[in-house]
């Protein structure tokens, strides 16, 4: 398979950094545990970022294997380091805010919906679907990248994604989204340093290895406090339900329910040559950003395992009462498909809510533009047939 390619504003952009440091001009950044620490805590007391040292090993894990897998560019080094002190820095946040308000850490979360699926199976068109809903709460894009209250934390949000749309024009075809979009809980899990936001930017198989053999309750109950966190800054309800979603959960699904017991459970269902196509050509595009070395027949076979992995996982700890929808169907029929979801979820499905449902669809045309194809990851059809058969 030839290799593509680098991405103009990205060469541009390494070489502007690796000519900064090489004059002194700039400082290279130090992606060790101890540097990152240091620049996150800028001066204050180590016990800063709380009592606790469940994130402590996954952090140092996940530096160990950026410096061994990853093969880093420069502007993946710098993307690295500020991705990773910024994470720490919002522990030091948290933990001050937790202090001072412990009431946050009291709020329920009642019954939350929680959207089930593989990644690109079309759990973000329904989550923005049920986000057209104002009983129900949400996350948005700026509250998953920057998961603890800041200042400026909606413009920090547009300006990365500007960045990232800059340098690779692709992505914004790939999965259409703002500052202020409902989007999936990613950078939730970032915050305890599990692997779900890591691990489809960089290539660090020994930090995502372990994680899938890790105990997963701190990194929900870290989780379940920050859904409280945000839901207490945007003021919500507290008996407002929330809508949450992100393909780590079939991974996670004794955990999740333990975290949530009364979750209600919808589960996404798509065709496995497109969801492992299209989460390859996903990984791909945002992992050639920042390296030069990634690999699309790699990141096809690691999709393919992922997929694999969480389909097994999921299915296996699936109750009985989770709800199943199809992409396919809510392509053909999505109003008769919110119907079946609304009488499960026992809400109202009200004309007017149906009308903003129609008006997100009608304007969710960006990624109309995506292309791509099993074959262009070294992939056969053939190879997934076991995910075609029942679980």
């Amino acid at each position: 398979m030839p290799a593509q390619a680098p991405l103009a504003n990205v060469a541009r952009a390494n070489a502007a950094l690796a000519a900064l440091w090489r004059r002194g001009l700039l400082q290279r950044p130090i992606l060790t545990a101890g540097a990152l620490e240091a620049a996150a805590l800028r001066g204050a007391r180590p016990d800063s970022f709380g009592p606790g040292e469940e994130w402590r090993e996954p952090f140092e894990r996940l530096v160990a294997a950026l410096a061994s897998e990853a093969d880093l560019n420069p502007l993946g080094e710098a993307m690295a380091w500020g991705q990773i002190v910024n994470a720490l820095r919002a522990r030091i946040r948290a933990e001050r805010l937790w202090r001072a308000r412990p009431e946050i850490l009291e709020r329920p979360v009642p019954a939350p919906i929680v959207i089930l699926g593989q990644m690109r199976s079309g759990t973000t068109r329904l989550q923005r679907l049920l986000a057209c809903d104002p009983r129900l709460a949400h996350t948005r894009l700026d509250e998953s990248l920057i998961p603890v209250p800041r200042r400026g934390r909606r413009l920090s949000a547009w300006a990365g994604l500007a960045m990232l749309r800059r340098l690779n024009p692709e992505l914004a075809r790939i999965h259409p989204t703002a500052a202020a979009a409902p989007e999936e809980e990613f950078g939730l899990f970032s915050f305890a340093f599990g692997s779900a936001q890591f691990e489809a930017q960089w290539h660090v198989p020994g930090f995502v290895r372990w994680w899938e053999g890790a105990d997963a309750r701190p990194l929900y109950r870290e989780f379940r406090a920050l859904l409280q966190t945000n839901a207490w800054a945007r003021g919500d309800p507290p008996g407002k339900p929330a809508i949450l979603k992100a393909p780590q959960f079939l991974q996670d699904l004794p955990v999740l329910l333990e975290t949530f017991p009364d979750a209600r459970l919808v589960l996404i269902e798509r065709d496995p040559a497109r969801v492992v196509a299209s989460s390859a050509s996903l990984v791909w595009n945002q992992m050639r950003i920042q390296s030069d070395g990634a690999d699309k027949r790699r990141i096809g076979r690691e999709w393919l395992r992922k997929t694999r992995l969480r389909r097994r996982l999921g299915e296996a700890s699936l109750p009985a009462s989770c709800l199943r929808l199809g992409f396919e169907a809510i392509d053909r029929d999505w109003r008769g498909e919110i119907e079946r979801l609304y009488d499960f979820l026992g809400l109202e499905l009200e004309l007017a809510l149906l009308g903003r449902m129609a008006r997100y669809l009608a304007s969710a045309t960006g990624h109309r533009g995506h292309r791509y194809s099993l074959a262009e990851f070294g992939l056969r059809p053939e190879e997934l047939a076991d995910l075609s058969a029942p679980a």
